[in-house]
């Protein structure tokens, strides 16, 4: 066999010339290819032949490769591929989908609703904060949902590609969702206690008012900012906080949503200026508000959310002193014990406590600096040109800059470890925002 192909490649000619004759005996051919089969041991049975010609080496390596079982290795069936890659493509596809319709990077400006919420209501985030954040998301999500829903038919013509119009998720799918969201998001309210179950209905009804009938009114974007407030308090009332030191921080919250919900009423086919400019005069309104000094937080002790103690307690008593049982004020360095208060669990030290309120008004000056431009920027893109891709843009960094609205209103209450903690959201919320939609 090796002679014979070395003679075919010595006179290709000769193997032209003979093709026809080849064409006419191909039952010859099938009867030389089957002996080879029946004797594949002829192959090895010289090696000084198969050195001096490798082309059956190759012929055989090549055999080997078409028949991996002769090596032990099992052969995989080739519809393997074919019958499960276009069920994971259409998996993947549904999960983008609902990506796409729940809006999954909004989520994580949510979080922060119900920190600064107990934050601003004077108490420390406890397990019933997590509850309150639980419950928070799903009826965000479920106002997604519905949202959709309710849009479908504008949707069709102005957005054809979101998920339901492209008939990707349907319509009893979406409105489907929105209804268990809902009921998730109070049954975990009512663990909490019936005050967050009651925040948690009234907030439901305004999401669902707004989406099915309020939406195309004037008290559209009123809505949606008291559902964004009632956000806020639910956190304050779950963590058993006070409710009302929370309503400053609720309106500020609110006064956001608002400028933000009246931009997105023209993100499809755009508008006048009008909107992104009040957005900016809005936006810089609060943020010297959380700057400004003389503010009602300021006004009240700032407490160690750490240690639970006053930090200008200290001050007040080593500058004044305490009174006597007959009505005099003791002395600072008299009738008092050796070791400042602070050595036996007392109040800090004023320098300290000094250093922190410093370090919570530099915070909270940070954050609304960053409020702002995270803000603005967008928003002063669309005043210049609002079109329906740069009013987008900017509704998507409106809602971004609610990440550190949330955090300064913490830092704004005496909360540094929870501003900081809602911060550090951002950078996921920007960078999941650049491959999904938030509007």
């Amino acid at each position: 066999m090796s002679g014979g192909r070395a003679s075919q490649d010595a006179s290709p000619n000769g193997l032209h010339a003979s093709s026809n004759g080849l064409r006419e005996s191909p039952d010859g051919l099938h009867a030389s290819s089957t002996e080879l089969r029946q004797s594949p041991d002829g192959l090895h049975a010289s090696p000084s032949e198969s050195h001096a010609n490798p082309v059956p080496l190759e012929a055989g390596s090549a055999e080997q490769q078409a028949s991996p079982g002769a090596r032990g290795v099992s052969p995989v069936p080739q519809d393997a591929a074919s019958t499960t890659s276009p069920r994971s493509a259409r998996q993947g596809a549904n999960v983008h989908a609902w990506v796409e319709l729940l809006r999954l990077p909004a989520l994580f400006t949510v979080p922060g609703d119900a920190l600064a919420g107990a934050a601003a209501a004077g108490a420390r985030p406890n397990p019933r904060t997590l509850v309150a954040i639980a419950s928070s998301l799903c009826l965000y999500e479920a106002g997604m949902a519905l949202n959709d829903w309710a849009d479908r038919a504008e949707d069709a013509v102005d957005r054809p590609h979101r998920p339901l119009p492209s008939g990707r998720i349907s319509p009893t799918a979406a409105l489907a969702a929105a209804g268990g969201l809902t009921a998730a998001g109070l049954a975990l309210a009512s663990t909490a206690g019936r005050r967050p179950l009651a925040v948690a209905g009234a907030l439901a009804a305004t999401v669902w008012s707004y989406d099915l009938v309020l939406k195309r009114t004037p008290a559209g974007p009123v809505a949606m900012a008291a559902a964004r407030s009632l956000d806020l308090l639910l956190g304050g009332v779950a963590a058993n906080g006070d409710i009302r030191r929370a309503l400053p921080s609720a309106l500020a919250l609110g006064t956001h949503t608002l400028a933000v919900t009246t931009v997105s009423r023209h993100e499809t086919q755009g508008g006048s200026p009008w909107a992104p400019l009040s957005g900016l005069a809005t936006t810089a309104a609060l943020a010297w508000s959380i700057t400004r000094d003389g503010t009602e937080q300021d006004r009240q002790p700032v407490r160690d959310r750490r240690l639970g103690r006053d930090l200008h307690a200290g001050q007040d008593r080593h500058a004044g002193g305490a009174r006597q049982p007959g009505g005099a004020r003791k002395q600072p360095g008299r009738d008092r014990k050796p070791g400042p208060d602070w050595q036996s669990g007392g109040a800090r030290p004023p320098g300290r406590a000094a250093a922190t309120a410093a370090n919570l008004v530099s915070l909270r000056g940070a954050l609304a600096a960053v409020y702002a431009a995270t803000a603005a920027r967008p928003l002063f893109h669309a005043a210049l040109n609002p079109s329906p891709q740069l009013t987008q843009r900017a509704v998507g960094g409106g809602i971004r800059a609610m990440i550190p609205l949330q955090a300064a209103l913490a830092a704004r209450s005496g909360a540094p470890v929870t501003a900081l903690l809602t911060a550090a959201l951002a950078p996921a919320a920007r960078r999941f925002g650049r491959k999904v939609s938030m509007t």
